[in-house]
């Protein structure tokens, strides 16, 4: 999906003629991510890259792209991350130096395992020694910056001449724009930015920089599949990382329905296919497959062993590409499966030239009449009663959920479109569900959807200044907290751990509750600009407070709902 609209309060530099004709290093670099028709980055400011800060504004006039304070490093890249989320091409997102990279290094692992495109910026003091200044040039200078990072980004440059930093980028988002996508990072010397240049590079093509490089299946390949999948009595369809294309979903529906295949989703992911579909079998019902197609299924091995003995007597069709960011460091790659024929492609790819070998015609998928909901009782509110409660406010409208907390229930929400609901955070980062948030909420202006972001309360903590940033580019988006006064997760564990070892298990909370003061949610939420209620304890107050919310998000605004939830996890 592309968006329609920007931010409607962009920041307008008072662009008075130049004294001289000069061009400067970073002049270069803010013209080519121009010419990459990237049109927001992200950023926390720092000296670093006050050079590329300069040409932003006062050499391009700060749009495309356009900048978007953030309050913490780990927002902008979480920003970035929902923005992909949406419309599956990269943001840029600046970092400053060190301390900058260090701060957003959780954000990146997180996007990273999401698997989504991003270009992040970093930026070096000089790596010219006699350039630096006294101390603070020192300690933000570092010898090889972007080992930070290098484990959970696909590439990375640190180039030591303008030339060299036009063309890093153009590979770099050359890179992050091609399967397997994942994050990129390039990092520019403080003094390469800020040197004038005597002339200036010669003008290029981004376009011609930018070849398509997306792998097909070969035809013998699909012939293959297509025959294991005709034949089979008994398929299973894992739907797992796919696009946000209609005709794609359209698509994959229509595969369903012509093999009479049960299909499995995951929360982890965003939707795929629709959760009310009489095929949806919410787990995966690998135990009596006879043919398993998994459309890059977020760890395949574990689904497999989960549902029996090892190796499974199912055949194994795996449609992805991931393999190619595989590495020693990182254990994202989960388990290795059981493949009995890898199609090395993006799902979406695969899907139609599958579709033509078995002769099955996509139409547009049926979208069945609305779920009922169930009436939110008074007294004490439950994850499930919130969702409830939330999709009866909402009836009629086009929500798009752009993050869930851990206790969500997906048979509480049908999903029924691509941008229905956007999927987890990739690496379990608590934190991210804010910035993800914003930046998916932007990426949906002009869609006509509604976005709403239901996050548990230790993530909204983490990531709390994130809605300032809605706040001040005007970003409408609905933030509820389902707030349970716990990490209870880990209470969880506590608890596993108190039975394992025979010790009380009275004592889980300890270490866990956010309590004795209790944080006022919604006072923070108004200290970042948003209309904020609560808390809420009583299903009997949801409904009336939620509509309150809603019309001021319809209105284009930011709006923030404390509701206390009772803890405890969907089974």
């Amino acid at each position: 999906m592309t968006p329609t609209a920007t931010p409607a309060t962009p920041e307008i530099p008072d662009l008075a003629p130049a004294p001289a004709n000069t061009l400067f290093g970073s002049d270069i670099v803010a013209e080519t991510l121009r010419a990459l028709d990237l049109p927001f980055i992200a950023l926390t400011p720092g000296a670093s890259f006050r050079g590329l800060h300069d040409s932003l504004v006062n050499h391009l006039g700060n749009t495309e792209p356009q900048m978007l304070l953030c309050l913490h490093e780990e927002t902008a890249v979480s920003l970035a991350q929902g923005w992909a989320k949406v419309t599956g091409r990269p943001m840029a997102v600046a970092v400053h130096s060190n301390v900058g990279l260090l701060h957003a290094t959780m954000a990146i692992f997180n996007a990273w395992c999401d698997r989504v495109p991003m270009l992040v910026i970093g930026a070096t003091g000089p790596v010219d020694a006699a350039k630096r200044r006294p101390w603070i040039d020192w300690i933000h200078t570092a010898q090889d910056q972007n080992a930070l990072v290098r484990n959970y980004v696909k590439w990375d440059a640190q180039p030591a001449s303008v030339d060299a930093a036009r063309e890093a980028l153009l590979r770099a988002v050359w890179l992050t724009r091609t399967a397997p996508r994942a994050p990129v990072c390039v990092t520019l010397d403080a003094a390469l930015q800020e040197a004038p240049l005597d002339t200036p590079p010669a003008p290029l093509d981004p376009a011609r920089f930018l070849p398509e490089a997306a792998p097909d299946a070969a035809p013998a390949a699909i012939a293959r599949a297509a025959a294991m999948l005709r034949a089979a009595t008994r398929p299973v369809i894992l739907m797992g990382r796919v696009g946000r294309d209609q005709a794609a979903w359209d698509q994959r529906v229509a595969l369903a329905e012509a093999l009479g295949a049960g299909v499995g989703t995951s929360l982890k992911c965003a939707a795929a296919f629709p959760t009310d579909h009489a095929l949806h079998r919410g787990a995966p019902a690998l135990a009596a497959a006879d043919v398993v197609l998994s459309l890059d299924w977020v760890d395949l091995a574990g689904a497999l062993a989960a549902a029996g003995p090892m190796p499974p007597a199912a055949k194994i069709i795996h449609i992805s590409a991931d393999h190619g960011l595989h590495n020693g460091w990182s254990m994202d790659h989960q388990g290795l499966p059981p493949v009995d024929l890898l199609l090395p492609t993006e799902p979406d790819r695969a899907i139609p030239a599958l579709l033509e070998a078995l002769g099955i015609a996509a139409r547009p998928a049926s979208r069945p009449a609305a779920a009922p909901t169930h009436p939110v009782p008074a007294g004490t509110i439950t994850v499930g009663g919130l969702a409830h409660g939330l999709r009866a406010v909402v009836a009629g409208r086009d929500v798009a959920l752009l993050h869930l907390p851990l206790g969500w229930n997906g048979a509480d929400w049908p999903l029924r479109h691509p941008l229905d609901y956007l999927g987890g955070d990739g690496g379990a980062g608590i934190g991210a569900g804010p910035g993800i948030a914003v930046g998916a909420a932007l990426a949906l202006i002009g869609s006509g959807r509604l976005p709403v972001a239901v996050l548990g309360d230790g993530d909204f903590l983490m990531g709390a200044t994130a809605l300032w940033t809605a706040a001040h580019y005007d970003i409408p988006l609905l933030v509820v907290i389902a707030n349970n006064r716990s990490y209870y997760n880990d209470e969880l564990h506590q608890e596993r751990m108190a039975r394992l070892r025979n010790r009380p298990v009275g004592n889980k909370w300890i270490g866990q509750r956010m309590s004795d003061p209790e944080i006022d949610l919604a006072a923070i939420a108004r200290a970042q600009g948003a209309r904020a209620w609560g808390p809420v304890a009583d299903g009997a107050a949801l409904p009336g407070v939620l509509a309150e919310a809603i019309a001021v998000v319809v209105a284009g605004g930011l709006a923030f709902v404390d509701v206390h939830v009772q803890p405890g996890y969907a089974a």
